[in-house]
């Protein structure tokens, strides 16, 4: 048994992060960092610490996982590899392309296993797009969109809205979308960016609209706080057809209502929110594959028993933090800049 233990307990925690580790047979929760009440009452044989740094210095955890605020990820991460544990981050992995190479190294260094959680490769719309791309019937793809689109007209006292460094929305959302994008694509040849505060009294990005340039086609990953009618969410372009998705993945309404992961309708859509292939000859629904983010955690134990890379490695994750940075210099400066290899 790996012993595990987990920094913060807020949404992230108690959602993305307890419910799998509940159900991976290989890791034995023994310690959560917070300073919520609520945690002593959901789990009163665990030891508690009052915050991260605390449970690094006196758990025996062999395991962290971070998903306490984004500007605390590279000074937790530091401190834990610095104690010869094993991490998870949840992402985004850094705020800046300097602390992750910084990680990256010391991880290198300490022998231990770094990863960084991102869920969505295991949507089971991307997992569907990944099929669809594997079996070539869109021909040579030339255009892409991806949108993780809301209705927040007004924005909440929380810190994920404020001016802190990885505040904002491109850091919350835009880690998914340019994680996706990389694992189809890989590094775009440049990038241009819009990232705004649109919404009066917004202190942090609330949208942005990323073009990656490529030289064979074109990605646009977006997101806007203002639409309330539904948005696609993937539209995929080639030689030979189109794919459009709308609607989320339901693994996150699942575990918001409570449900537990695993069983055979785990992660399956409504057949209303199935997407659909156009081609010259006809039009059909295709049906989404399952998603499962128990698939993250299996692979995970896996990686930490057998001393072998993560489901999703640093460096991965690090070429998306310089994709955020640059895609805030390419607004800030009004112009396109190319994506050095």
């Amino acid at each position: 048994m790996i012993k595990t233990a987990v920094i913060g307990y807020g949404l992230s925690a108690r959602i993305f992060h307890l419910p799998f580790i509940h159900h991976q047979p290989e890791l034995q929760l023994v310690a959560i960092s917070s300073s919520q009440e609520q945690l002593r009452q959901d789990y009163p044989r665990l030891q508690h610490y009052a915050d991260g740094s605390e449970l690094i210095a006196h758990s025996d955890a062999e395991l962290v996982i971070i998903t306490s605020p984004n500007h605390s990820h590279y000074p937790l991460a530091r401190q834990a590899l610095l104690a010869g544990k094993d991490v998870l981050v949840e992402k985004p992995f850094v705020v800046t392309a300097a602390e992750g190479e910084e990680l990256l190294a010391l991880a290198a260094r300490q022998q231990r296993i770094l990863a960084v959680y991102h869920n969505r490769r295991f949507d089971g719309d991307f997992l569907t797009l990944q099929h669809l791309l594997r079996g070539g019937q869109l021909g040579e793809i030339r255009h892409f969109e991806s949108h993780f689109d809301r209705f927040r007209p007004i924005p909440r006292a929380r810190w994920r809205e404020q001016a802190v460094p990885g505040g904002g929305i491109l850091y919350d959302l835009g880690p998914h979308l340019i994680d996706q994008a990389l694992l189809l694509f890989g590094p775009p040849e440049a990038i241009t960016a819009r990232c705004r505060r649109l919404r009066a009294g917004a202190e942090a990005t609330d949208y942005f609209h990323l073009q990656l340039h490529y030289a064979d086609k074109e990605v646009v990953l977006h997101s806007s706080p203002f639409c309330a009618a539904p948005t696609p969410r993937f539209v995929l372009q080639g030689t030979l057809g189109s794919y459009h998705k709308y609607g989320l993945d339901p693994q996150e309404d699942a575990l918001r209502a409570g449900a537990a992961p695993g069983g055979p309708d785990w992660g399956l859509e409504a057949e209303s929110q199935h997407g659909r292939l156009y081609t010259e000859q006809e039009a059909c629904t295709l049906p989404t594959l399952a998603g499962n983010y128990q698939l993250f955690y299996r692979q995970l134990a896996q990686a930490l028993q057998r001393r072998l890379p993560p489901p999703v490695t640093p460096a991965d994750a690090l070429l998306g933090i310089r994709l955020i940075e640059l895609a805030c210099r390419s607004y800030e400066q009004g112009r396109t800049l190319e994506v050095s290899r």
